[in-house]
């Protein structure tokens, strides 16, 4: 009786742990080292999380997963304890974690302190999780650097591969069954680095994506790129500068300044990009982080344009802040991100059926209007829908094209509230319709 006793609780715990964050996306509990991944449609956020706010000492007894339909709206979905895998009893050192799926399973990774690595298998997205292997997948003392803090990249063609370690990097292919190596770590080379400490010096929690046939080598906010995956990686920079933090998220932060800490991963859903990591900026303690979502976009050039750290975050909008910029949007359909002179962005390659969705904006009210900044090409109409390009009709309006190029047009709203899901919708004759830069709704 009371282990099901037991059970009922935990059952009870995960069910109602239901939360509605902006950044933080999950506020007061801890969850850090976040890797968010799209699967079956909706985002999972695989995770450690620190112990308490009075936290003197990094403790992090388990892992999390949590859910979400909109990157909101999060859900503890489910824990796993260091005593189900071959840890074997209760361990507080519960360090960074990454998942895949393959073949119609799960594969979660962990780490084992800054020690080893090890993997758990499930079904669905959220388990429940088996330890295959019953020992270490990557052992203390397989390559020169320490054997934790792993990433899990998938190759265009299928393949997997497992990055890890710290101040040097090591990866590996893995197996088809994904709890193997398929061949001896290999060292990243990295052409003259920087990172938190310095010059000449990486961090731990390493993380690889793709974009556009350019490979990207992140440790927090700093990163290389290459053309190559196991490289060499050229240092490019930071994704974070003094301008990216708003009033309130600069300060404090980590003795090395505001770009140390900023344990992260890079993922896209919807046709948009986003950078899930750290910060410290409203817990005040280093022991006891938050996770943050930013929107990323890239540069013509192929690098990364600085991120904006602030509390809006990503999936909803404040209109009190101002002009919403157009390549922050939700979901898209046939949009494009130019680059512009000012170094901001634009939404290009606009044709027919073409659809931008913002969902979840704050402030608004009956009988608002929607001002646009757009660039006219040719003679269009924009529709204001609901939700999505076949949802409730909101708003209609004509543009026309003149010589002026950059209009501000305006739309008048109906039938809206507080919280509502704004899709834009394109319509016209002929392809290249217009650019659009901004909106506000007043």
């Amino acid at each position: 009786m009371k282990n099901r006793v037991g059970l009922i609780t935990l059952c009870v715990s995960i069910c109602i742990s239901t939360l509605r964050g902006q950044n933080p996306i999950v506020p007061d509990k801890g969850v850090n080292d976040p890797h968010i991944h799209i699967f079956e449609g909706k985002a999972y956020l695989y995770a450690t999380h620190d112990r308490s706010i009075e936290s003197k000492r990094f403790a992090m007894d388990d892992w999390w997963v949590w859910s979400s339909d909109d990157l909101v709206d999060w859900r503890l979905e489910s824990v796993l304890k260091p005593e189900e895998t071959y840890i074997g009893k209760p361990f507080d050192q519960c360090w960074a974690t990454d998942a895949a799926y393959r073949n119609g399973q799960y594969y979660w990774y962990f780490s084992e302190g800054n020690q080893q690595c090890g993997v758990v298998v499930g079904d669905s997205p959220t388990g429940p999780w088996k330890d295959p292997l019953g020992k270490p997948l990557l052992y203390h003392e397989l390559t020169p650097t320490d054997e934790y803090d792993m990433s899990i990249f998938q190759e265009d063609d299928g393949e997997f591969h497992i990055l890890f370690g710290v101040w040097d990097y090591y990866m590996a292919p893995l197996n088809d069954d994904m709890i193997s190596l398929a061949g001896d770590p290999v060292e990243i080379v990295i052409n003259n680095p920087i990172g938190p400490y310095g010059p000449d010096s990486t961090d731990d929690k390493p993380f690889l994506h793709k974009y556009n046939g350019k490979y990207y080598l992140s440790w927090g906010a700093f990163y290389a790129m290459s053309d190559h995956l196991y490289g060499p990686y050229d240092y490019m920079g930071t994704i974070m500068n003094t301008k990216s933090f708003a009033p309130g998220y600069k300060k404090p932060t980590w003795p090395h300044g505001p770009l140390q800490g900023r344990h992260g991963s890079f993922f896209q859903w919807h046709n948009q990009w986003y950078f899930a990591y750290c910060d410290m900026s409203q817990t005040g303690n280093r022991r006891f982080r938050d996770t943050f979502i930013s929107y990323v976009h890239y540069k013509e050039d192929g690098e990364i344009a600085p991120i904006r750290v602030d509390g809006i975050g990503v999936g909803r909008y404040e209109l009190q802040q101002g002009r919403i910029e157009a390549e922050d949007y939700f979901k898209a359909e046939g949009a494009v991100k130019k680059e512009v002179a000012d170094g901001g962005f634009v939404i290009d390659h606009i044709d027919p059926g073409d659809y931008l969705v913002y969902p979840n904006i704050q402030g608004i009210g009956a009988g608002s209007e929607l001002e646009m900044n757009i660039y006219v090409h040719r003679d269009m109409q924009i529709e204001l829908r609901r939700k999505d390009s076949t949802g409730e009709l909101l708003g209609f309006c004509s543009v026309e094209k003149d010589s002026s190029g950059w209009q501000v047009i305006k739309c008048q709203l109906e039938e809206v509230s507080d919280g509502v899901d704004l899709c834009v919708v394109f319509q016209g004759k002929g392809d290249q319709l217009c650019w659009v830069d901004s909106f506000t709704i007043r």
